[in-house]
């Protein structure tokens, strides 16, 4: 597909667990209300980082923040009422998707804060996890390629 090849844009996005495992399954990406103009900007042909949170709760082993693949976005963004996502908003359903397809799918934990002190787009270094509230942002290429380069070959 040529529609983005010659201004290509990368972006990272953060799910928690519970999510990435329907990302995955269903191949599509959403975000609440807040950041929907966010996502209007993106467009098919651009790539996708996608991050998940570290688990910490009672009874699951703690899994450390990571980086679990790389997305092509196959689609426009649109909205969808249907409730997919889970969310720790009472009501919120993450209306405003893209459809994915995988490019890269990690096979073994690929460690985000072994790459903090190299991401540009992560300014504190100390405090880098407060960065991570940011549901979705443009990353340089170089951060994508950083990034892509953990998956190996």
């Amino acid at each position: 597909m040529l529609w983005g090849l010659f201004n290509m844009e990368y972006w990272f996005c953060i799910s928690n667990e519970e999510n990435w495992q329907i990302v995955k399954k269903a191949n599509v990406w959403g975000v609440s209300e807040q950041w929907k103009k966010r996502l209007e900007q993106i467009k098919p042909g651009d790539h996708l980082v996608l991050y998940v949170k570290q688990i910490k709760e009672k009874h699951l082993e703690i899994v450390p923040p990571r980086i679990v693949g790389i997305f092509e976005v196959v689609s426009k963004p649109y909205s969808d009422k249907q409730r997919l996502f889970k969310s720790h908003k009472e009501g919120e359903i993450y209306p405003f998707r893209i459809k994915i397809k995988p490019i890269k799918i990690a096979e073994k934990i690929i460690s985000f804060r072994e790459l903090v002190p190299k991401a540009s787009f992560i300014k504190n270094k100390w405090k880098w996890s407060l960065s991570m509230r940011i549901t979705i942002r443009p990353i340089s290429e170089k951060d994508y390629k950083l990034i892509k380069s953990q998956f190996g070959t």
